[in-house]
């Protein structure tokens, strides 16, 4: 397995601090608002690296975390605390907030076919931790307290702009980065904060520096090495961590725990680009999957559309650019299960010829740091190749479902006829044309039932209510 490590800018051989085992933490939301599409593709780049790991045999320790406290909204270390500033809208607690959101990005994982992390620490849950974490930066000579805080002098970590190639002569003199008060320099972050003299805070604690949160960095130093150990293999996040969240974390670690480098390879995720894409539909108008499920497009459709462009490139987003991703993904379960019934559902590994080649060619673009658009490639063509047995076409397709989690094994042909009154989208259209009908409103009963139509589905009015099915 070859990936690209950020910290050394080139695509490196990875090599497995304990023989056999691999341990990966992920950054996850900070949970305070809803989670955007953008926000699961860093999230679905971990789970197919986890997923090929696995299909090699190798031992996986899956971590990602949930930040409720702490991520304020300036990455200056100023203003509000997200999850803080959105009970104060709501009028909701802090943890109502949180559970909320939380429970959104999890059902969401699940439903784009994402494994469950092994271990999905809460920030709120590992306070002991990080106030050890910035008690060792303390007596190593590391910090400096003010007013607003503990902070972190980056002036004692002489590589802390190595990382993220960072200028801190020119951020110094420009001002860059949002400055406070009596801060040393622009860089300098928080560790503890200070909660303000005369108010009350909804998440505040006791720390030996006095009443206060912990800075929004030094929560994933505190729960990845606490469950991963003080070094681990892999490190990943979305590209709009480098410069400021993961150059923090490896100062306070390194400088914490002594150790260079911390993580032997960052793996980080390009930008999802939404462009101008506007949805009426949706509240808000924030992409998330329910947005997808409201167009009529199944969340597997947009796992697939994200196969088809590499972690380290921007990938453009539109509506139909997934429905057609829809569309494919409905094409390879139909030629999935057509061979996958031939043969009994019965998986025998190709043994050679073109088979065996197919093979190789897809696990190699895996290998080469998680190549999906040309491993999609060899997918469409085992799909449809002539020159391969139904044996050897199941044989391919259910051992490439490792990665690609579409469920093959338990899949139905998209194109045969059945019962379709409980499928999701089409329930939710049902309800639609009911409240529709209960208001008079027959010209919008009536377009719902012809949009139906048109993607082949028959509504039939029972006594029971309507019933929906796939000619």
């Amino acid at each position: 397995m070859h990936l690209h490590d950020t910290r050394r800018r080139a695509v490196v051989s990875l090599e497995p601090l304990e023989p056999g085992h691999v341990g990966i933490y992920t950054c996850g939301p900070t949970v305070y608002a809803p989670q955007t599409l953008g926000n699961m593709r860093s999230q679905f780049t971990p789970d197919v690296l986890r997923r090929t790991l696995l299909a090699d045999g190798l031992d996986v320790t899956f971590v990602t975390n949930i930040t409720d406290v702490g991520h304020l909204v300036s990455d200056g270390d100023e203003g509000d605390d997200k999850i803080e500033a959105a009970a104060a809208r709501t009028g909701s607690t802090a943890e109502e907030i949180a559970a909320h959101w939380t429970e959104q990005w999890a059902t969401d994982r699940r439903r784009l076919g994402m494994l469950e992390p092994d271990h999905l620490p809460k920030a709120t849950d590992y306070l002991p931790q990080q106030i050890e974490m910035v008690a060792m930066l303390e007596a190593k000579g590391h910090t400096y307290r003010i007013d607003d805080g503990v902070y972190f002098d980056v002036s004692t970590f002489p590589g802390y702009a190595d990382f993220a190639g960072l200028d801190l002569t020119e951020m110094e003199a420009s001002g860059r980065v949002d400055n406070i008060a009596d801060k040393r320099h622009p860089a300098d972050f928080a560790l503890w904060k200070s909660s303000p003299e005369g108010s009350t805070r909804l998440q505040e604690w006791d720390s030996p520096w006095g009443v206060g949160f912990p800075g929004w960095h030094i929560e994933c130093s505190a729960m990845s090495t606490d469950l991963l150990g003080v070094q681990f293999d892999i490190h990943t996040g979305g590209v709009d961590h480098i410069r400021v969240h993961h150059t923090n974390e490896v100062a306070q670690t390194e400088c914490a725990l002594g150790v260079h480098p911390w993580v032997p390879i960052w793996m980080h995720t390009e930008f999802l680009n939404l462009g101008a894409v506007k949805i009426s539909k949706s509240k808000g108008h924030v992409l998330v999957v329910d947005t997808l499920v409201e167009e009529g497009i199944a969340p597997l459709a947009f796992r697939y559309f994200l196969f088809q462009a590499h972690y380290r490139a921007q990938q453009t987003f539109s509506l139909d650019l997934v429905r057609a991703a829809d569309t494919a993904l409905r094409r390879l379960v139909g030629h999935a299960v057509a061979a996958r019934d031939a043969v009994g559902g019965e998986v025998v590994a190709p043994s050679g010829g073109r088979a065996a080649e197919l093979r190789a060619a897809f696990w190699a673009a895996m290998h080469d740091d998680l190549n999906t658009p040309k491993a999609m490639s060899v997918v469409s063509t085992v799909a449809r190749d002539p020159e391969l047995t139904p044996a050897e076409r199941w044989a391919l397709l259910a051992d490439a479902d490792q990665v690609l989690a579409f469920g093959l094994s338990e899949a139905t042909d998209p194109s045969a006829g059945g019962d379709v009154t409980d499928d999701p989208v089409v329930a939710r259209r049902l309800a639609d044309r009911q409240a529709a009908k209960e208001a008079r409103d027959f010209a919008t009963a009536d377009a719902i039932r012809d949009e139906l139509a048109a993607d082949g589905i028959e509504i039939t009015d029972t006594p029971d209510g309507p019933r929906a099915r796939r000619r």
